[in-house]
């Protein structure tokens, strides 16, 4: 703040040599009499000398491509965008720790390929993880993720209902990482809900939503609220490598305060999948193309 004194013979005239100098903003904070007349103090408020930049066209258009929902562009539309998304959603790693991680999501949003994924994770870190098949009613489901598990050395179990993944965990090394692949479930049904989460607290486990990319934003937003009721905390985006507009993931992540955690980006049980980032879905965003060029 600018202070500055005057003196002048009256008051009138000492007003009007602080509009002549601090113009019509400027703020009176006192007067008082002195022996030649008055004396003013006044003051003004410093400018803002670095205004901020017009919202860039090409990040405009980038948005507007992937559908991001105009609550979302307002913050994602000026500087950076890896910083602004990291102000804007929330991001994190999964907990691969003592605590299962169950993943849960809609039919076919890919939750028994990123089970594979993230068991070959573990695998090649030298980790031995349990992995347990909640969904006995999907066909082929067990036979699916049996044969990777063989490959990796591991032994899947089947449980299918609370009172047996309960006994089933009861069995586990200690310290050893569990993923349960639960089965697809419609959120808004209420006996899947509850069967969802029976299992959830059977294992005293955390919940991560698997969610395809590629959905209508508002659609997307409102599975994710559904299933953050039953759990979820985490959220996998899949199919990246064959998705071209994101907004519904970050609708997603936005309207449950889901964290970000993995992006699907290919077929592979190795490389199929990867952190998902501020930096990553920055890159993303700005890709107008084919998805592949971003990989």
């Amino acid at each position: 703040m600018r202070l500055k004194l005057y003196r002048a013979p009256t008051v009138p005239e000492a007003m009007a040599r602080v509009r002549t100098e601090l113009g019509a903003d400027a703020l009176i904070l006192g007067t008082r009499r002195v022996p030649d007349g008055v004396e003013l103090t006044a003051a003004l408020e410093p400018t803002d000398t670095n205004p901020p930049p017009p919202p860039d066209r090409g990040r405009a258009a980038a948005l507007a491509f992937h559908a991001v929902p105009d609550r979302l562009r307002g913050p994602l539309s000026f500087g950076d965008l890896a910083p602004a998304l990291a102000r804007t959603l929330p991001f994190g790693e999964l907990p691969l720790g003592a605590q299962p991680l169950l993943l849960t999501g809609p039919p076919g949003a890919g939750k028994t390929l990123t089970v594979v994924r993230l068991a070959t994770r573990l695998v090649m870190k030298g980790r031995t993880p349990m992995v347990v098949t909640a969904d006995a009613n999907k066909a082929g489901a067990t036979e699916q993720l049996q044969a990777f598990t063989r490959l990796l050395g591991l032994t899947l179990t089947s449980a299918g209902d609370p009172l047996t993944l309960s006994r089933t965990l009861a069995q586990r090394r200690d310290g050893a990482p569990v993923l349960i692949d639960a089965p697809g479930t419609d959120p808004y049904d209420p006996a899947q809900s509850d069967m969802l989460r029976g299992l959830t607290a059977a294992a005293d486990a955390r919940v991560a939503l698997v969610l395809p990319a590629g959905l209508d934003a508002a659609e997307a937003a409102d599975l994710a609220h559904a299933y953050a009721i039953n759990g979820a905390e985490f959220l996998i985006a899949t199919r990246l490598d064959i998705t071209r507009r994101l907004g519904g993931i970050l609708a997603a992540a936005e309207a449950a305060r889901l964290t970000l955690t993995e992006a699907g980006i290919g077929p592979g049980a190795a490389d199929g999948l990867v952190p998902l980032t501020p930096k990553f879905l920055a890159a993303r965003l700005l890709l107008t193309g084919i998805p592949r060029h971003a990989n």
